[in-house]
């Protein structure tokens, strides 16, 4: 699996309780072309679980239906893996921020 960083972006908004393509767009500030195609990889990847939602909530609420995701066990240690891989990046970017180099 590809561990990109906007797949680790995804992975991490649905570890953060973030459900559904515009949530996860919101969350993320991805567009929808880039998350969608990861949420359908990491489904066909058994990382996450997807779902509709019922007609009639959807109704009620005079919207579409939303497409669920959750994460597997599989999908929450690929989460952890790409996490670990990433963060030495947040830990250079956030000391050019500040201006530090040390």
């Amino acid at each position: 699996m590809r561990l990109t960083y906007p797949t680790t972006l995804v992975l991490q908004a649905l570890l953060q309780g973030h459900h559904h393509g515009f949530d996860i767009m919101d969350a993320t500030a991805l567009p929808s072309g880039t998350v969608y195609p990861i949420l359908r990889r990491l489904d066909a990847e058994g990382c996450v679980h997807s779902r509709w939602e019922k007609d009639g909530e959807a109704r009620k609420q005079q919207r579409p239906p939303r497409r669920y995701y959750e994460l597997t066990s599989h999908g929450r240690a690929v989460a952890r893996e790409a996490a670990d891989r990433y963060r030495p990046l947040e830990s250079v970017t956030a000391a050019k921020a500040t201006g530090s180099t040390s």
